[in-house]
């Protein structure tokens, strides 16, 4: 019976053997070969060295995730301040661009979702003083919602008067902001 043991005993190592040197090929193809030394032999202690070099690369990585995380919350701590600075700006809220290139004119308009401007009434005054609309779309980021008309100026007609035009859509704007911020005080 101690013969069997024996032989048993070597078979099981020889599978653990096998298998450890499975998993250190397959640690060695997680290394970069930039990070790997070319001094290194089929010895029992190329496995040692190998062993060494994924250690160094592991620690090597933790540093830069550490490095990187500190970059992350000095991102996070400038966009927070610059956010800090920005809320002062939602007094201002709505604000109204208009920029008008040769005969394409664009108008932009950002406000609170929670004090909306009548879009239609925007696109009306702009069919009013002569612009054809191409596209007009919207999206929301945060609590603020920005409106972005893409419009034609008849470029035959030299009536068209874009600072006119962006006075009316100013006053039409601060008025309806004036009147939702009423409503949300009584």
């Amino acid at each position: 019976m101690v013969p069997l043991m024996k032989v048993e005993r070597k078979v099981l190592e020889k599978k653990r053997r096998i298998q450890m040197k499975a998993l250190c090929l397959e640690l060695n193809s997680l290394i970069p070969n930039e990070n790997k030394d070319s001094s290194s032999s089929k010895s029992s202690s190329s496995q040692l060295h190998l062993l060494d070099q994924a250690a160094k690369y592991i620690k090597e990585l933790r540093e830069r995730v550490d490095t990187l995380k500190e970059m992350k919350k000095i991102k996070i701590n400038n966009n927070n301040n610059n956010n800090n600075v920005n809320s002062n700006d939602d007094e201002e809220m709505p604000v109204i661009q208009v920029k008008k290139v040769d005969s394409n004119l664009e108008v932009v308009l950002v406000s609170k979702l929670n004090k909306q401007v009548m879009f239609h009434e925007v696109i009306r005054v702009l069919g009013e003083e002569g612009a054809e609309i191409n596209n007009a779309s919207f999206s929301i980021v945060g609590d603020k919602i920005f409106h972005t008309i893409h419009s034609q100026v008849n470029c035959s007609g030299m009536d068209f008067n874009c600072p006119a035009m962006l006075e009316r859509l100013q006053e039409l704007v601060h008025r309806r902001d004036a009147l939702c911020s009423r409503k949300m005080q009584e």
